[in-house]
C-alpha cells in the first residue's frame, strides 16, 4: 500500500490526542500520483468531460449514462497498471480527509463514535485490495495453453447505507474500479452531504491521476425511485446492497447480477474454559465500536453458568454499566418495538447509534460520557437478543451447557450468516459452533471486527454478502471470470 509510516504516525497521534475540532485545513495537501510528462496520452478525455458537478448529477439516468460512456474509456484506453496507479492516488486523497469526513458523518447522522470511524476509514483505505488480487491462472497440456482471467461486468450500481457512508464509498470504489468497472452510487439519504463530497474529492483525485472522469458517479438526491431507475437499465449489468435487508431481497428481484450485504446479529458464545478477562476486554471493545451501528459488532453475548459471573465483573471492570431489572425494563421500551408488519421486534431509530451514556440519561442514570456500553442480565428471548438493535446496549443470557448456548446462538443469528464469535480454549467446542453457526465470519478470542481486518489480519471490507455468498468482497467479487483456450498445443514448449 502507498502509505508511509510518518503518514500512519501522524494520524494515529492526532486519534489518540483525543482531537475533537475540525482540523481539514491543516491537512497535508495532496499531490497527484503522477508528472504531467508522466500523463497517460488518453488523459484529455478527463479534461473534456469533467465538469463543475465532479460525478454528481441532477437526474440518475445521467449519472448511469456518465458512468456508462466512462466504463467504455475505462477498459479500452486504461491498463491494469494505470488503475493500480490511480486506486494509490484514492487513498491518499481519503486519507487527507479522514478527519474532517468523520466528523461530518456523526454531523449529519447523528450516530457513532469519532475515533472508531477513523478506525474504519483508515481500514478500507489501506485494506482493500486493488487489482493486484485479480490473478490470473493458466493450465498448458498437450492440448494446448487454457488462461483465465477477471473482466469486467460493465456498470455497477451500488447502494450504500447511513452506518459506513463514506467508508462504503471508499470501499466499494477501490475494489469494483479495480476490476475494470465504474459506479452509480445512490447513498443514503441521510448521509447524502458528506457522500457527495467523498464521491467529488475521489473524483478530483482520478482525474488528477491521469484517469477519466465519472468512474463513479451519483445522483444529488437519493431515492428509492433512483434504485428502480438503476434496477431497470440495461446499461447497469449488476447491482450491489449493502444494508439491511428488505433492499437485499428488493435488488434480488432485479433480474440481475446481485451481490447482497445484508444484516446481522452477530452472537458471542463464552465457554466454561475461556479467557474471562480477555472475554471481557473484547467484547466490551467491539460491542461499543462505532456504537455498535455496524453489522458485524457483537449483539449479544450467552455465557455458560460457570464463566457467567466473571465475565460480567470483567465488563463492568472495562465501563460497562450494568443495568438492574427495572432499568432493563425501562431500556427494551425506549429503545425497541414490535414491527410494523409482521411478528418480530425492531430498533427505535431515535436511539440507534447513539452514545451509551446518552440512552441510560434516558432512564435517569447518569453515567460519565466515558461509559461506552450499558450491559442488562435478560432471558434467550428478550427483543434485545432477537433484533439487531444497532446501539451499545448488550444482552447477556445464563445458558447450562455449550450446547445449549449453539442452539440459542444459532436461533439469534436467523440464518443471516454473517457474523459469530466465541471465546474458548477447547478446539472441538470451536469447530462444533464454526460449524452450526456458518457465518461469513467466525472470530475466535477476539473482536468481531478482527475478522475484517480491524485489529486483526486480512483484508477489509464494508460489502459483506452472506445471503449471495461472496463473502468478503474485493475487486474479484465484481468481475466476471474469462476463459482463453489456445488449442491444438499451442504455445507449448515441452
Amino acid at each position: 500500500m502507498d502509505i508511509s509510516s510518518q503518514e500512519i504516525e501522524s494520524i494515529v497521534r492526532k486519534v489518540l490526542s483525543g482531537m475533537e475540532q475540525n482540523t481539514a485545513a491543516q491537512a497535508p495537501a495532496y499531490t497527484p500520483a503522477y508528472t504531467e510528462a508522466a500523463k497517460p496520452a488518453n488523459a484529455g478525455y478527463a479534461a473534456s468531460k469533467t465538469g463543475s458537478g465532479l460525478g454528481v448529477y441532477d437526474r440518475i439516468e445521467d449519472a448511469i449514462d456518465a458512468a456508462y460512456e466512462a466504463q467504455k474509456v475505462w477498459i479500452t484506453k486504461y491498463k491494469v497498471e494505470d488503475r493500480q496507479r490511480i486506486v494509490e492516488a484514492i487513498r491518499r486523497a481519503s486519507r487527507a480527509h479522514i478527519e474532517e469526513w468523520c466528523q461530518k458523518i456523526i454531523a449529519e447522522t447523528e450516530m457513532g463514535r469519532y475515533d472508531d470511524k477513523v478506525a474504519k476509514h483508515l481500514a478500507v483505505i489501506n485494506k482493500t485490495p486493488g487489482p493486484e488480487c485479480l490473478t490470473t491462472s493458466a493450465i498448458t497440456g498437450d492440448a494446448g495453453l487454457m488462461l483465465e482471467e477477471y473482466g469486467p461486468f460493465g456498470v455497477i450500481g451500488a447502494i450504500t447505507p447511513t452506518t459506513n457512508p463514506t467508508e462504503t464509498i471508499i470501499n466499494n470504489t477501490i475494489s469494483m474500479i479495480s476490476g475494470g468497472n465504474t459506479v452509480v452510487f445512490n447513498v443514503h439519504p441521510r448521509a447524502k452531504k458528506v457522500c457527495t463530497e467523498c464521491l467529488q474529492v475521489i473524483n478530483e483525485a482520478i482525474i488528477n491521476a491521469g484517469g477519466p472522469a465519472d468512474l463513479i458517479t451519483m445522483a444529488k438526491e437519493p431515492t428509492m425511485e433512483n434504485v428502480d431507475v438503476m434496477s431497470n437499465s440495461p446499461k447497469i449489468r449488476m447491482m450491489v446492497g449493502t444494508g439491511g435487508m428488505g433492499m437485499v431481497n428488493a435488488l434480488l428481484h432485479s433480474g440481475k447480477k446481485c451481490i447482497g450485504a445484508g444484516e446481522g446479529n452477530p452472537p458471542v458464545i463464552v465457554d466454561e474454559t475461556a479467557n474471562i478477562e480477555l472475554a471481557g476486554r473484547k467484547i466490551y471493545a467491539g460491542a461499543s465500536f462505532d456504537n455498535n451501528i455496524v453489522c458485524f459488532a457483537e449483539k449479544e453475548v450467552f455465557a455458560v453458568g460457570s464463566a457467567y459471573d466473571g465475565l460480567i465483573h470483567e465488563l463492568k471492570k472495562n465501563g460497562a454499566y450494568l443495568v438492574n431489572a427495572q432499568q432493563a425494563e425501562q431500556l427494551t421500551r425506549l429503545c425497541v418495538k414490535s414491527k410494523a408488519k409482521g411478528p418480530g421486534y425492531e430498533p427505535n431509530k431515535d436511539w440507534v447509534g447513539k452514545n451509551a451514556s446518552v440512552i441510560l440519561r434516558q432512564i435517569g442514570v447518569n453515567v460519565p460520557d466515558t461509559c461506552r456500553l450499558a450491559i442488562m442480565e435478560v432471558s434467550a428471548d428478550h427483543p434485545f437478543v432477537l433484533c439487531e438493535q444497532l446501539m451499545p446496549v448488550l444482552p447477556i443470557v445464563r445458558v447450562n451447557s455449550f450446547e445449549e448456548a449453539v442452539e440459542l446462538s444459532v436461533k439469534a443469528e436467523k440464518g443471516n450468516r454473517h457474523t459469530a464469535s466465541m471465546f474458548s480454549t477447547n478446539v472441538d467446542h470451536m469447530t462444533r459452533f464454526a460449524k452450526a453457526i456458518e457465518t461469513t465470519i467466525f472470530v475466535k478470542n477476539g473482536s468481531t471486527g478482527a475478522g475484517l481486518g480491524i485489529n486483526g489480519e486480512g483484508h477489509c471490507t464494508m460489502t459483506i454478502a452472506g445471503p449471495t455468498g461472496e463473502g468478503i468482497t474485493d475487486a474479484r467479487s465484481f468481475c466476471r471470470k474469462r476463459r482463453c483456450m489456445l488449442a491444438e498445443g499451442g504455445l507449448r514448449i515441452v
